[in-house]
């Protein structure tokens, strides 16, 4: 079992920057490939950015160049740096632990997600 909690969601003015916390509980944090998600209000739920157990990241294209993944396993915490930020980035936020590679929009956990609101 795996719990995460979200944290650093809110309002912010296009072309600005926010930073997405996920803290984690559990000792396998560091197993996990872990990912964050979006989703706005009539659209499909969006893999944004990917971290896997080995520290290899992968992006969407709609945030690639703008947004980081990260992860502290010490800490067991990964972190979401959104830089350049868009209206279309509007949307409820949410991290994710996988056992193994994402495929499609499935994961095994997930946090109860953070409102981030870009405004022009």
């Amino acid at each position: 079992q795996v719990l995460l909690v979200e944290s650093g969601g809110g309002l912010v003015q296009a072309g600005g920057s926010l930073r997405l916390s996920c803290a984690a509980s559990g000792r396998a944090f560091s197993t996990y490939d872990m990912g964050w998600f979006r989703q706005a209000p009539g659209k499909y739920r969006e893999l944004i950015a990917v971290i896997t157990s080995g520290s290899s990241t992968h992006y969407a294209d709609s945030v690639k160049g703008r947004f980081t993944i990260s992860r502290d396993n010490a800490n067991n915490t990964m972190y979401l740096q959104m830089n350049s930020l868009k209206l279309e980035d509007t949307a409820n936020y949410f991290c994710a632990a996988n056992r193994g590679t994402f495929v499609g929009v499935r994961y095994d956990y997930r946090g109860q997600g953070t409102q981030v609101t870009v405004s022009s």
